[in-house]
């Protein structure tokens, strides 16, 4: 496991190296740990993760280095949904408690993470992005749970991926695009054909397949200001905005007390 971490702004240095990691490995994650800072959360004070202050400079940085592998930094904060279906599951352990759960699009691992600590038996945090992988590895760590972080592509039928092997699916903010929108419904019908229990937290993205959805629950989620998620705060104190941000169930898997 990667070894974590220290905060920027602590004298002492930060040791990620490992004689069991590859080099670009370390490099990746001293990439992260370079780039972000732990930081409690809103909304979900039981969790802290390593949030980056700006989204538009480190993805700057990381598209002029080509080894770091990754795509846009949403690993590096807290999304508005996110947070909502984070607070919905630590509201209500018995969701996950005792069972095997898979956290898709994880980003940063913040809902995988919250299911760790409501009980789950077993948590997958999954992100295609590999410093997402970084980031989940080193904010589940963080945060004392155990939490297995897969860099896999799950969403082809072919990906190999058997849904029964999980009963619970949660899915942050992943119809921000329309293309990966029609993805990502024709794996959650195979995790709900499979019998998982599939919960969505969504901002109102417009390609929410609200006709497959039942809402089970509105909340105002507070964000860094002028922004939709939350981010590092720099040295003055943080500064939020509220948004809305609501929890779905997906085609009707379980019945309303189940999910509530």
């Amino acid at each position: 496991m990667l070894q974590r971490d220290r905060s920027p702004d602590d004298p002492e240095p930060q040791d990620v190296a490992s004689e069991d990691l590859p080099p670009w490995l370390i490099a990746m994650a001293e990439f992260v740990l370079a780039e972000t800072i732990p930081t409690p959360l809103p909304h979900v004070p039981e969790i802290t993760l390593r949030l980056a202050r700006e989204s538009v400079p480190l993805w700057d940085k990381i598209e002029r280095n080509r080894e770091l592998r990754g795509g846009p930094p949403y690993w590096g904060f807290a999304w508005a949904a996110g947070l909502a279906l984070a607070r919905h599951v630590l509201d209500h352990p018995q969701l996950v408690a005792g069972r095997r759960v898979l956290d898709l699009a994880s980003g940063s691992g913040l809902i995988g993470i919250a299911a760790a600590k409501s009980g789950a038996a077993h948590v997958i945090a999954n992100d295609v992005d590999p410093l997402a992988v970084i980031a989940i590895s080193l904010n589940a760590d963080a945060n004392g749970v155990a939490v297995e972080a897969s860099g896999a592509d799950l969403l082809p039928a072919d990906s190999g991926f058997d849904p029964a092997s999980v009963d619970v699916v949660l899915v942050g903010d992943v119809f921000y695009d329309h293309d990966l929108a029609g993805r990502a419904v024709a794996f959650l019908e195979r995790c709900r054909v499979a019998g998982c229990l599939v919960l969505v937290g969504d901002p109102g993205r417009a390609d929410l397949p609200i006709g497959r959805l039942t809402k089970i629950s509105d909340q105002s989620v507070p964000v860094t200001r002028n922004c939709q998620n939350v981010a590092a705060a720099g040295h003055a104190p943080a500064d939020y905005d509220m948004r809305p941000a609501s929890v779905w169930a997906f085609a009707g898997s379980v019945a309303q007390a189940d999910v509530a």
